[in-house]
Order: C-alpha cells, then structure tokens, then sequence
C-alpha cells in the first residue's frame, strides 16, 4: 500500500471536485461550487487549502497567458488537478459509497 496520504477535508475535496475536468482560476473555482449548489468559499479558505492542495501534489498551478486584467493588474492562476490528486478523490468517493451501502452483520450469525 502507497504511503501518500490521501486524505481531504470537505472543502479540499469539493474544490478538487472542481478541477476534475478542468483547469480554473481562482474566482472560477469559488464560482463553480457556489452555482452548483455547494457552501460559498471564500478566498481566505480557497487559497491556503489550494495551497496545501499544491504541497501534497493534488494540484498544479499555472500562470494564465492572459493579459493581467485591467482593473487591478493581477494575472489569473490555473489550477489543475493531478493524478495524485484523481486519486485522492476517488479514494474520498469511495469511501462515502461504502459508508452508504454498509450494513451491520446480523446479531447470533
């Protein structure tokens, strides 16, 4: 059995969820979950657990091509999930659906 840990905090899974099939930047990763039912995360939540993301290799980052935007001068950077960071979540899946499906043994068997 691999020694990475795969764990994931609930946050840090739905925004790995949000990487799953695309690169994003930031504000479009807060914007994916909230528009697709999930909590609002903030940016002082998004980036130090996209940072964490980032040091156990869950996800790469990236500076945009982009011109910076106009208003602020800031550069979007994408993020985009790994192999390490599939894996995390498939792990995390899995575990939900065993946790669904678990039955208790019958009593005297």
């Amino acid at each position: 059995m691999s020694d990475l840990d795969l764990s994931l905090t609930p946050n840090q899974e739905v925004i790995l969820s949000a990487l799953r099939f695309r690169k994003r930047y930031g504000l479009e990763i807060m914007e994916a979950i909230e528009k697709s039912g999930g909590k609002q995360i903030r940016f002082n939540s998004l980036y130090p657990n996209l940072k964490k993301l980032e040091q156990k290799g869950f996800v790469k980052s990236e500076w945009g091509k982009e011109a910076p935007e106009q208003h602020t001068g800031a550069r979007r950077k994408y993020y985009r999930i790994t192999s390490n960071g599939m894996k995390a979540l498939e792990t995390k899946q899995q575990l939900l659906e065993n946790v669904a499906y678990w039955m208790s043994e019958p009593e005297g068997v």
